[in-house]
């Protein structure tokens, strides 16, 4: 696989991460009381851990170059010592703090059955999926939106960025603005992020690698649509209220 048909690969696969129930969650219409459930599903199936699913890419990486990049990014998940100021899955439980929600329920969240496989495979392909497919599958699919031609061709569209007041959490169920530093903080480091995501993929994944790279980013994409079904049932969704 050539360098740049590998990289339209990628680029397809991140344009169909995009779930039917999204639009109802941003526009406010999970219950309140039902909330809670997305917040503790995304939290334990990967916030919570992401910086140990990327630093298990770093340990596996033989590349100095690759490896400093990977470790930065662990670096400021794991601490917020380049941005934030703290760790980001601290930072992302602001969420339910600002919403009165109980954080005892985020120290024994039970993954829902498409929660724990989308959760098996990040550990399988993290662990011993090779550097490639563990760093592609955490930087460039669990970090990134169906917007990433964005981030690499001039005139496509971007991730949208719309003032705090804004945010959905905010809009629909009164989370107070001082509660959005994940948020704050994901804008400030995120375009450094993808561009060093993309830039790894295209410069160091060995040509005899890129199939398998391509095929575990196929695979997150199906698991993960299937974790967000099952997130959007527990939460009262129906597939035939999208817009």
């Amino acid at each position: 696989m050539e360098r740049d048909d590998f990289q339209e690969a990628l680029l397809e696969i991140m344009e169909r991460k995009t779930h039917w129930a999204w639009p109802l969650f941003t526009n406010g219409r999970v219950a309140p009381d039902r909330l809670h459930l997305h917040l503790e599903q995304e939290y334990a199936t990967y916030v919570r851990d992401f910086p140990v699913l990327v630093a298990r890419a770093y340990i596996a990486c033989p590349i100095p170059l690759v490896r400093r990049e990977l470790i930065e990014n662990v670096y400021e998940e794991e601490t917020g010592g380049i941005q934030a100021g703290r760790p980001h899955p601290e930072l992302f439980l602001e969420y339910p703090r600002g919403l009165k929600m109980d954080l005892s329920r985020f120290e024994r969240v039970s993954l829902l059955p498409a929660a724990q496989r989308y959760r098996a495979f990040l550990d399988e392909t993290t662990l011993h999926g090779g550097w490639e497919a563990g760093a592609a599958v955490t930087t460039l699919f669990v970090e990134g939106t169906a917007h990433e031609r964005g981030e690499l061709e001039p005139g496509a569209a971007r991730r949208p960025s719309p003032p705090l007041e804004h945010h959905p959490l905010v809009m629909h169920y009164g989370l107070p603005l001082d509660h959005l530093q994940l948020t704050k903080a994901h804008r400030a480091v995120e375009g450094d992020h993808r561009q060093t995501a993309w830039r790894v993929m295209r410069e160091h994944v060995r040509p005899e690698a890129r199939s398998a790279v391509v095929e575990a980013m196929g695979r997150a994409l199906t698991l993960w649509l299937g974790y967000r079904d099952g997130v959007a049932e527990a939460c009262g969704l129906r597939r035939s209220q999208s817009p």
